[in-house]
């Protein structure tokens, strides 16, 4: 299974499982990601970090650390 860091830009995604303990699961969870939301990878910054998305219709820019705790399908 891949991860929200390794998606490329202009893919749609649907999320499959959320790694990660306490406040940053909680975090990731507040920001509209959820089990079974598709995300669209809109941009990657040039080294990779933050990486642009758009989830429930808006945008966001989530870090490339908690990207990897996003396994995506």
């Amino acid at each position: 299974m891949k991860t929200l860091k390794t998606a490329k830009c202009g893919e749609t995604v649907v999320v499959q499982k959320l790694d990660g303990e306490g406040a940053l699961r909680r975090r990731i969870m507040d920001m509209g990601i959820t089990k079974g939301t598709s995300i669209y990878v809109r941009k990657v910054a040039p080294l990779g970090d933050p990486v642009e998305i758009t989830v429930r219709g808006y945008e966001l820019s989530i870090r490339k650390g908690d990207a990897e705790n996003i396994l995506v399908e």
